[in-house]
């Protein structure tokens, strides 16, 4: 993930006044009044914001790799966004739930310190777990934690061991040079990757040559189209732990059993990617906040740069606020590509399509069915949010869909319009 800048952040250290702390003391001590219950932590009352952030100074991930029938290989892994950041200055943990509403105890989470550090990078930090997770379990999830102890700011992933939307786990995983999990979205053409299991020697990988369309706004209720047919590629087997090039764009799906329904997918991207390659891309991206008519113009248009530098400054009136607008717009489609990518560019992603238009959520919550974004309002009368469903595909267990809604058309419109005139900022 890019670097970002950092915005500091200043927080109330002291909620409660002395003479506040030492009246609880005593009605506790000596009137027997106890303090109010506080909610139940569960993974699905999590707010899961600071993982789509722009300004966060850590990236979580898990990555699964079945090791047995009831044995699983956890690489938790850390990347450092923050310019050199100090272990010790988070606190990290790591839980097995066995729902969503599983409540998060201290009975079933366990603290990792620097002692079960297996890499320690310049670009990540990977904690390595085994857990056992008997047969009979329907439902397995796991989470890890990282808690900045400078501010209080609290970092969080989760994923699936077992569920009801994933075929199984992949009993192998690939790696960077360095041997550290390849953790990234997307792979630049070109570049390689080494795969590593119990098994082997070999993985056999199929090659899909397919360029996904753009999703429609969240107002069109019609379903998207879908391809009649899609082209596959058997691609054939290739050793492991031999470096593996990746030189098509598209997507690859490798498996360690071609009869099994798991695998593992491999977005590859153009080497430009997470940013924008050419002048064609740049038009194509700005469809989201494009009339009908602008957005077949600019496609049409022999010289797509001086259209392009038409169309900003005809949105603004003004170059120097066009040059801004260019910079903050295809900034939130190089975050869209960082954080939503799968089988499709992130940008074209139903999720990449709101966070560009609407910005990052103020709250995140994942439930087993669902992913919930909520924005704005200050009750839960006037917030407004976007449900993502999850759909069960044996390319990806993180495979979401927007639940769209005419109702959804009032705040979209006012946010393009604001996106036109050159005031969004994040």
């Amino acid at each position: 993930m890019a670097k970002v800048r950092l915005i500091s952040q200043t927080r109330d250290q002291h909620p409660m006044n002395c003479k506040t702390s030492r009246l609880l003391i005593f009605l506790i001590l000596f009137t027997g009044t106890t303090l109010p219950t506080l909610a139940q932590k569960t993974l699905s009352s999590l707010n899961q914001t600071l993982r789509y952030s722009r300004y966060s100074r850590l990236s979580l991930k898990i990555i699964p790799i079945k090791v047995s029938e009831t044995s699983y290989k956890l690489q938790l892994q850390v990347e450092k966004i923050e310019e050199n950041p100090v272990l010790n200055t988070f606190s990290f943990t790591y839980s097995i739930l066995d729902s969503y509403e599983e409540e998060i105890l201290s009975d079933n989470t366990f603290i990792l310190t620097s002692d079960d550090l297996k890499y320690d990078t310049d670009s990540h930090w990977v904690f390595e777990k085994t857990v056992e997770i008997p047969a009979t379990t329907e439902t397995a999830i796991a989470l890890f934690t990282a808690l900045d102890t400078r501010q209080g700011d609290e970092y969080y992933y989760s994923t699936d061991i077992k569920s009801s939307f994933i075929f199984d786990i992949p009993n192998f995983g690939a790696y960077y040079a360095n041997h550290v999990g390849f953790d990234q979205n997307y792979l630049n053409v070109g570049e390689s990757l080494l795969f590593k299991s119990d098994g082997g020697p070999t993985l056999h990988n199929f090659y899909y040559p397919i360029s996904l369309e753009v999703p429609y706004p969240p107002m069109e209720t019609k379903p998207a189209a879908v391809p009649r047919e899609l082209e596959v590629i058997d691609s054939g087997d290739f050793l492991e732990n031999i470096p593996k090039s990746f030189d098509q764009i598209g997507y690859y799906f490798i498996q360690s059993d071609t009869s099994a329904s798991t695998g593992l997918v491999l977005k590859t991207t153009h080497e430009a990617f997470p940013k924008v390659k050419d002048w064609e891309e740049m038009v194509e991206m700005v469809t989201y906040i494009s009339t009908r008519k602008e957005h077949e113009d600019l496609k049409a248009a022999q010289d797509k740069k001086k259209a392009l530098d038409a169309y900003w400054i005809g949105l603004t009136r003004n170059p120097e606020t066009a040059k801004e607008l260019i910079r903050e717009y295809f900034r939130q489609v190089e975050f869209a590509n960082l954080l939503f990518t799968d089988f499709k560019e992130g940008w074209k992603t139903d999720k990449g399509m709101v966070y560009i238009v609407m910005g990052p959520p103020q709250e995140v919550n994942f439930y087993l069915d669902r992913e919930v974004w909520s924005y704005g309002g200050t009750n839960e009368s006037s917030r407004i949010r976007f449900t993502f469903a999850r759909v069960k595909n044996i390319l990806s267990p993180h495979y979401y869909t927007l639940n769209r809604s005419r109702a959804y058309q009032p705040v979209w419109f006012k946010n393009i319009s604001i996106w036109r005139s050159g005031k969004m900022a994040f």
